[in-house]
């Protein structure tokens, strides 16, 4: 009975010893509460400067790839239709699209011109981009930029092929 009451008494004792530093543990310090939000706020902060700076290249990279799809969409309906399709590149609206059936617009902090092999840049109003049946092409190299970079569309006369640089 005596070993019983030990081991009774000892485990009495031990949970009013954990019941004693659960007490004192009740939350955490005022201290720990504003390091903490200071953390967080410092990591918005950074990642809203980030994805601020990033967006305006995104949206550049987008309207290249949309105006390079369009480009290859209006080359092979030229090719299964069996007839010429003309795409429209307005550079005062800032739109482009294929003659008869879409238009897209271009971003207002994106300026667009076009090198034509033939006539030198051009810098306002509307170019066209016209395409065979064969699949060869008739048109100059777009050039697409914002405030950072440049990126230009450079279509093959004889093949129709489009590259992207």
């Amino acid at each position: 009975m005596g070993k019983v009451q030990s081991v009774m008494r000892q485990k009495n004792m031990n949970s009013s010893h954990i019941m004693d530093y659960s007490s004192r543990n009740n939350g955490f310090t005022l201290l720990e509460l504003i390091i903490v939000l200071f953390l967080i706020m410092l990591i918005l902060s950074i990642s809203t400067v980030f994805f601020a700076n990033t967006m305006p290249s995104n949206r550049l990279n987008a309207t290249v790839r949309e105006m390079s799809a369009a480009i290859k969409h209006a080359r092979s309906l030229a090719q299964i239709a069996g007839e010429k399709q003309t795409i429209t590149i307005d550079l005062d609206s800032k739109y482009y699209g294929i003659d008869g059936r879409m238009s897209k617009d271009i971003p207002p902090d994106i300026t667009v011109k076009v090198i034509d092999p033939f006539s030198g840049e051009k810098l306002n109003g509307k170019y066209l981009i016209v395409f065979h049946t064969t699949g060869n092409v008739e048109g100059g190299k777009i050039v697409l930029s914002n405030n950072k970079r440049t990126v230009s569309i450079q279509m093959d006369p004889v093949v129709g092929s489009v590259v992207i640089k």
